[in-house]
């Protein structure tokens, strides 16, 4: 049995902790916060800190999961896998291009395995377009679109997201998503064109990237009104459209043939290839998998994480 701690009882802990509470393979023993309100409802169900190093002064963990704020995610990791825990961390690695180094380095060093969550790598949605994309399903692929747009996180804690120097703002916490997965599905882009309006209670991007074939045109946002979250993509392969959009997962064939491979509302499995899942609860699982039997974590590389802090460090 697998014993997990998290640090960070913060928004995206709503999504991990569910997740390793429904593996039958682990354990979340311990949480960590500043805010001991934050853990209030976990009182006598897990042992809860207030103080990082005395959870790791008192746990024998087998796996870290960090939920922390940008800022602090390669800090806390190196700690961590210093005491030769197994490190999972939300996105991005940190705001600085060489961090990927010093936390590949240091895992190596103390033999233990770790991962950034990028969340979309095990999204149902955007596997399939990799897919499709690797075997030519519907031919060449020869435009993109990616969007990702929501409204400024007021909401945050101590204002930690709008502050740039702790979360890099739009780039770093929102577009990364989408720019990862590029990287991961289709290689390293160059930067063809790009527009930024940075303003104190907004911040939106525009950015084409050229991928030599094709390009890929995204959008990502903050927006001051208060605007729906939005994530969406369309994909022009030389036979089909392939587009994530409106809630639905749709290819329009030349032949004006639809195929509707939206996940079902209920029930275990979604139409075609595309089963009913939690993305989140695919990467913890795949990184669990990962430590309990000893595999390599190849689905995130930090070759890949490097090139992707590198665009946005530039922008």
């Amino acid at each position: 049995m697998l014993k997990i701690g998290l640090v960070g009882v913060g928004g995206i802990s709503g999504a991990h902790i569910p997740a390793w509470e429904a593996m039958e393979n682990a354990e979340l023993v311990a949480l960590c916060d500043i805010r001991p309100e934050r853990m209030e409802k976990f009182e006598g169900k897990k042992r809860l800190y207030t103080s990082f190093e005395e959870m790791l002064a008192n746990e024998e963990l087998d796996i870290l999961d960090i939920c922390l704020p940008t800022y602090l995610h390669a800090d806390f990791a190196v700690m961590a896998m210093e005491k030769g825990i197994n490190v999972i961390t939300e996105k991005p690695i940190s705001l600085k291009e060489e961090d990927v180094e010093r936390v590949y380095r240091t895992a190596e060093k103390n033999n233990v395995k770790f991962m950034v969550a990028q969340v979309l790598r095990f999204w149902p949605e955007y596997e399939l377009l990799k897919e499709i994309y690797e075997t030519k399903k519907y031919g060449k692929l020869l435009s993109g679109t990616m969007i990702r747009l929501g409204s400024y996180p007021r909401w945050s804690w101590d204002g930690w997201m709008m502050d740039e120097k702790r979360s890099g703002l739009v780039p770093f916490d929102l577009h990364i998503h989408d720019l990862d997965f590029m990287v991961y599905a289709f290689g390293m882009p160059k930067v063809a064109h790009q527009y930024r309006s940075k303003r104190p209670e907004q911040d939106y991007i525009s950015i084409t990237y050229d991928f030599g074939e094709f390009s890929i045109n995204s959008e990502a946002s903050w927006y001051a009104s208060s605007y729906p979250f939005t994530a969406e993509f369309r994909f022009q392969f030389e036979d089909a459209i392939v587009a994530n959009e409106n809630g639905k997962m749709m290819i329009h064939l030349k032949n004006d043939e639809k195929i509707d491979l939206s996940q079902q509302a209920e029930g275990d499995t979604g139409a075609i290839n595309l089963p009913k899942s939690d993305a989140y609860a695919n990467e913890i699982n795949y990184f669990a998998d990962c430590v309990e039997n000893n595999k390599p974590v190849e689905k995130v590389k930090p070759e890949q994480l490097e090139c992707v802090l590198k665009i946005l460090n530039n922008l």
